[in-house]
């Protein structure tokens, strides 16, 4: 299964996939409101007004599986990242990215290794896979690896059409 076809709900309740964004380079992160990596929201933000002209998308999954640190509904959740963060990039419906309800998109993702050779469980909120334009994985960040980080930036330009 390609991971265009997985099937996905936006955080206001419409079925989307990655295949919506097809042809874009996209960095998908599972985020949280209530954690100490949560400032990261404002360089995600920097890199959507930055690449979004070029076919870049961050994509935001909300998670409440690290020490409960996205307990909110949706409605608080688009509250949230809007008036604290200015968020302006597409949000996901709150999801499973590890355990026994893994939601399947992680499940395909987490297969991906990241700079270190480790592949596997999601470390924490924050972390951060670009997928390429032809819906592969071109890398994976763990979650101390900041948005505007140069490993970052390099590996987004490298997917972005001039």
């Amino acid at each position: 299964m390609s991971l265009y076809d997985i099937p996905l709900t936006t955080l206001s309740g419409a079925p989307t996939s990655l295949g919506d964004y097809k042809g874009k380079a996209v960095l998908l992160v599972n985020v949280a409101s209530k954690c100490g990596l949560t400032p990261q929201y404002e360089g995600l933000e920097n890199l959507q007004k930055t690449y979004a002209s070029r076919g870049f998308t961050v994509l935001g999954a909300p998670c409440n599986q690290f020490g409960g640190q996205e307990p909110g509904s949706a409605e608080e959740i688009d509250t949230f990242c809007s008036t604290t963060y200015g968020v302006t990039f597409p949000m996901l419906d709150k999801l499973e990215v590890n355990g026994d309800d893994r939601h399947p998109l992680y499940a395909e993702l987490t297969q991906t290794s990241d700079a270190a050779g480790d592949a596997g469980d999601i470390q924490w909120n924050f972390e951060k896979f670009l997928i390429s334009p032809e819906g592969t994985v071109a890398a994976r960040f763990r979650p101390q690896t900041t948005p505007e980080s140069e490993e970052v930036v390099a590996a987004i330009e490298a997917q972005l059409s001039e």
